[in-house]
């Protein structure tokens, strides 16, 4: 599992590989803060096509993403939703604070 990022004209875009679950979560909200702190974007895009696997800790990571994109003065898109991660977002009703795409 990992996240690749790159930055164009302060725009983050990260995309998420693998399993998103409690073992991962800590390392990739420390790699999203990191890239966040680094180059202080107006906008992120989550890209989560390559996630083969989200549980609960996935819906932590896209609030905490909100969040310190919101504070940055920011918006925050997530695109390539797999379902299996979009109905563990709709259930927990992520899907009425931000965009599946």
């Amino acid at each position: 599992m990992a996240m690749n990022c790159r930055a164009e004209h302060r725009t983050l875009y990260a995309a998420i590989d693998g399993e998103v679950d409690h073992h991962r979560a800590r390392e990739l909200l420390a790699e999203l803060d990191r890239q966040l702190d680094l180059e202080l974007p107006r906008s992120v895009t989550l890209d989560l096509g390559g996630v083969s696997f989200m549980d609960s800790s996935g819906i932590a990571i896209l609030l905490r993403a909100r969040q310190r994109v919101s504070a940055l003065g920011g918006a925050l898109r997530v695109v390539h939703v797999p379902e299996q991660a979009a109905k563990v977002l709709r259930a927990a009703g992520v899907d009425k604070l931000m965009d599946l795409e």
